[in-house]
């Protein structure tokens, strides 16, 4: 039995095309181990009872979020450890992030994790907070981001668009939605619209769960 293992791993390596093919071969068992599970779990594609689509306001928060590059220094993934449940909160769950395209869970923390940081603060201390950091933690590594108190929200983009595009991919924005988003976020600046972002953020788990 030994001698024909050998044999037939000998025959693999001196044919290229046979080599490939168990190359492939194996790759795509694995592939689908992965993948299947993911399509048929329905907590992947429903969302929680507190979960909402997130408005204007709240995506172009979300874009201001990306184009900063907060996901950069912040996770959003609230592993289930003892230590991470005491610390940010609830344990972060699929179905919290059905609406979230593309996700932001990042895999690095310089700064604290934000996932059940909406509520937790007020509007006024995210606003001082993003403005001067260390006027609120002393400690602070967090740059400034004055700029974003001066640049408007509708600067981020055609928001009409952005909505339309989710709606193909499934996000269930009516059409008197996304005829009323520019006035939603006209005249808001992109600070505004950033911390509206965060403010929803970990909201969607049922109170009694949090």
């Amino acid at each position: 039995m030994k001698y024909h293992g050998v044999t037939l791993h000998r025959k693999l390596e001196n044919n290229i095309g046979l080599l490939i093919f168990g190359i492939l071969f194996v790759s795509s068992i694995g592939g689908l181990v992965q993948v299947l599970p993911s399509v048929f779990q329905e907590s992947l594609s429903t969302a929680t009872q507190n979960s909402h689509l997130y408005t204007a306001e709240e995506l172009t928060g979300r874009d201001v979020y990306i184009q900063e590059g907060c996901h950069v220094c912040h996770t959003q993934q609230i592993r289930p450890l003892v230590a991470e449940v005491e610390r940010y909160g609830p344990f972060s769950r699929a179905d919290e992030f059905v609406y979230d395209r593309p996700f932001l869970w990042g895999s690095k923390r310089t700064g604290p994790d934000l996932h059940r940081i909406g509520g937790k603060y007020s509007d006024d201390w995210h606003r001082v907070h993003l403005l001067d950091p260390r006027s609120v933690v002393n400690n602070s590594i967090m740059p400034a981001y004055p700029w974003l108190a001066e640049n408007e929200a509708n600067a981020m983009g055609d928001i009409q668009k952005k909505m339309r595009v989710l709606q193909t991919l499934g996000h269930p924005y009516s059409e008197e939605e996304i005829a009323a988003a520019p006035d939603e976020i006209d005249g808001l600046s992109q600070l505004d619209v950033l911390i509206t972002y965060l403010q929803v953020l970990g909201t969607g788990l049922a109170e009694e769960n949090r």
